[in-house]
């Protein structure tokens, strides 16, 4: 790409950003911006396809096509288009996913009229693939950093995805499935990964457009914004099938076995259903999914993603899963997964994160990479590497994000191109070593098969010399008391009951 479309690329981002920044004063916030930015960026570059040289027949009906809007101001602009959304949110296809449910936030007409005039003044379908998914991929990020909003529990660090990814190396002709996909993230790097590493001929390329990828969203405003991001970086297409279900994954076992499964399920710990209650009170109800083909039937969210995403694999297949640390210590339908997890796939490795790279405070999380397996009598996993990122580790979203850099030296010590040849960093030379392997009985002999396994000093605790800064203290206070609060606010919750 020549330099000057990078420039006018970057123009474009500080113009749509410069507009937010307007709306913003009228109390639409970034999720909100983002919502009508994709209804009108859809239309606009479905207009773009119907015009010479692509000459695309679009399922768009004529009277709610983008020359609707641009034609018309005042409030005859805000009826048309709210109208508009209405209508398109009951199409069939891809169409109807985008608009499902829409409506619009921008009460003032003058400003909408200026956003029409502002996305019509450029050329999407010729704008770098690059360059529309950098402007998007950046209002969900910052979307996500709104923590008000909530949105920050459907976004995982990029940095992190693409380490999964490269760990993974995903090749051509395969198929990646993410039941939880939030605005599809693991799609993306898959697919960056896949353009960038391998020279793909014509079949691979159309393989990799319209087959590769499945995944679920049960949030229509998540699906939506996840549907266009797919879109805008040449995933799929405008007429074509949708590939996110709004299904809830978790309900019936997969129909389709996958080559690879990336996923950053839900945080919260319970499955659960809101309902109303005879009060008119909002309650919740646990969800349990009675399933023939889960190990154990647990109200736990997490643990039932664990079991469903080994389900979806192939015998063949290969995953690579963001689970909080409960997954790896709790006892009762804790320790059934986890028993049941080494036995029938190889459980190769674990990297443990530390605090402070999550939207969501105060998360303790760690990655979990295993392969599916035939059925044996025997366990398949015999060893589990231990990759300690957390020890010793302080990141802050705002003054020391996880870069990919800070990962390099687990991606070199996981050895994508051969894994069975690790070397261990740790040692009696190398006391400080994050680099471990376990072998299946050491596991087996833990207290509830516990996988919550940590060997380093935490100098935190031993150095008073090495305090981190006074902000990060302050800022892992308030993350424990929220995290505390929430706990609080469940059992008031229960107690209700």
């Amino acid at each position: 790409m020549s330099n000057n479309n990078s420039a006018n690329a970057s123009s474009i981002v500080s113009k749509v950003w410069a507009f937010c920044n307007t709306l913003r004063d009228d109390g639409v916030g970034y999720g909100d911006y983002l919502e009508q930015l994709t209804y009108l960026l859809f239309l606009k570059m479905a207009d773009e396809y119907s015009r010479p040289p692509h000459n695309r027949k679009m399922p768009i009906p004529k009277a709610f096509n983008w020359e609707s809007l641009t034609g018309k101001s005042g409030d005859e602009l805000e009826v048309h288009y709210s109208k508009l959304l209405r209508e398109l949110g009951s199409e069939k296809g891809i169409l109807g996913q985008i608009f499902t449910k829409s409506q619009n936030k921008i009460q003032d007409p003058a400003k909408l009229y200026k956003l029409i005039a502002l996305i019509n003044a450029e050329q999407w379908v010729l704008m770098g693939v690059k360059d529309k998914g950098d402007i998007y991929e950046g209002l969900l990020e910052k979307n996500a950093e709104d923590t008000k909003s909530g949105a920050g529990q459907y976004f995982t660090p990029r940095p992190l995805i693409k380490a999964m990814v490269e760990c993974l190396q995903p090749e051509p002709m395969k198929t990646i499935a993410d039941p939880a996909c939030g605005t599809g993230g693991f799609f993306l790097a898959a697919y960056d990964w896949l353009t960038e590493n391998a020279d793909l001929d014509k079949a691979q390329k159309q393989f990799l457009k319209y087959k590769t990828f499945a995944g679920n969203e049960i949030v229509a405003g998540t699906r939506r914004l996840a549907l266009m991001n797919l879109f805008l970086h040449n995933i799929g297409d405008i007429d074509a099938d949708t590939m996110i279900s709004p299904n809830d994954s978790l309900i019936a076992a997969s129909e389709t076995r996958y080559d690879y499964v990336l996923a950053n399920p839900p945080f919260g710990k319970k499955s659960s259903m809101t309902f109303t209650n005879e009060e008119g009170e909002q309650e919740k109800e646990d969800l349990t999914y009675n399933r023939q083909d889960f190990w154990v039937t647990t109200s736990n969210k997490q643990l039932n993603f664990v079991q469903h995403i080994k389900s979806m694999l192939k015998t063949t297949g290969e995953a690579a899963v963001v689970l909080p640390d409960n997954v790896l210590f709790e006892g009762g339908a804790g320790e059934t997964v986890r028993k049941k997890l080494l036995e029938t796939t190889e459980l190769h490795t674990i990297l443990r994160l530390p605090t402070g790279i999550f939207y969501a405070n105060g998360v303790k999380a760690n990655v979990l990479f295993f392969d599916g397996k035939p059925s044996s009598k025997d366990p398949w996993t015999k060893d589990v590497w231990v990759y300690d990122y957390r020890t010793n580790i302080h990141h802050t979203l705002k003054k020391n994000p996880l870069k990919l850099e800070d990962l390099r030296e687990f991606i070199t010590l996981y050895n994508p191109e051969n894994r069975h040849k690790r070397k261990e960093t740790f040692g009696e030379k190398n006391p400080e070593g994050r680099w471990r392997k376990f072998k299946y009985d050491e596991i087996i002999a833990r207290d509830k098969t516990s996988l919550d396994i940590t060997w380093l000093k935490d100098k935190s605790l031993a150095d008073l010399d090495n305090l981190p800064d006074p902000d990060e203290l302050a800022l892992d206070i308030v993350e424990n008391l929220e995290a505390g609060l929430n706990n609080f606010r469940a059992i008031i919750a229960e107690l209700k009951k």
